[in-house]
């Protein structure tokens, strides 16, 4: 951190209710050892009210997976991801750290706030969809077993994302599957007569890693810049959030979208 580095330290209210003394703990260290200005937003909208007046501070919040998510949302929304770094500081309920910990943030909040001060920037990718939204990561579509977690080497270049379909229909011997129309980079991949137990998809290398699972079958495995699925009215999740139904959505990979701080040395990243 240069000494001219000035800190906007948001605190999530979900945080504040959930640990005190954690944040208090991460307040102090951060206080220590940079200019810091602390925002205490009680609401969605006084948090977004917060982040749009950072000027020149580098925004670090201090919450759980939905405040990250919430976070990168707005400045992707703003247009303003490729501008800096943003840090976090972990504090929440149990369960509701993991993207966070799958990203390489530090689980301790002295650990966490020191890695914001004497950490480094490390790129990451991004899910975006045709409504603006952002997905940062997730790990199982419908029935399908988790994806593994990237090896530590490439963690910091890689934003996994869930999605998952709930328009089920049954099958024989009761297993679940969705009828769906499954495209990537236009090419189909799977159509509504073609049932399919699962569909994950994950960032990985500046492009969506695209697995369907077929009943009773291999599954089939691609990668694409853009996937599209479609069909009868479905939801999906990713990340903290369950969508309202929908009938198609499309998601594009965004290579190095956004920067996170983390520990470690700077190096020589084909990602930088």
């Amino acid at each position: 951190m240069s000494d001219t580095d000035q800190l906007l330290v948001i605190v999530d209210p979900v945080a504040r209710r959930s640990d005190g003394e954690s944040v208090r703990i991460a307040k102090d260290v951060l206080s220590a050892a940079a200019e810091t200005k602390i925002c205490l937003p009680d609401s969605p909208e006084e948090f977004a009210r917060a982040l749009a007046r950072r000027g020149s501070r580098r925004p670090v919040v201090v919450g759980d997976d939905r405040a990250l998510l919430r976070t990168v949302t707005l400045l992707h929304r703003e247009r303003a991801l490729a501008h800096g770094a943003l840090s976090v500081v972990p504090i929440g309920a149990p369960g509701s750290l993991e993207l966070a910990r799958a990203l390489g943030v530090p689980q301790s909040a002295v650990a966490a706030a020191r890695a914001v001060v004497d950490g480094v920037a490390r790129r990451c990718d991004l899910l975006v969809d045709d409504g603006d939204g952002v997905v940062l990561g997730g790990v199982r579509i419908g029935t399908a077993a988790p994806v593994p977690s990237p090896a530590p080497a490439t963690v910091w270049n890689t934003c996994r994302t869930l999605v998952r379909t709930l328009a089920r229909v049954p099958a024989q011997g009761g297993l679940r599957t969705h009828r769906l129309r499954v495209e990537a980079d236009g090419v189909l991949l799977r159509d509504l007569d073609e049932p399919v137990e699962s569909v994950t998809v994950r960032s990985l290398g500046g492009v969506a890693e695209v697995v369907l699972r077929p009943p009773q079958a291999p599954p089939l495995r691609t990668e694409a810049r853009t996937l599209t699925i479609s069909g009868p009215d479905f939801r999906y999740h990713a990340d903290s959030h369950t969508s309202p139904p929908v009938r198609r959505r499309t998601w594009t990979a965004r290579a190095g979208a956004w920067s996170l701080t983390l520990p470690g040395q700077p190096e020589a990243s084909a990602a930088d």
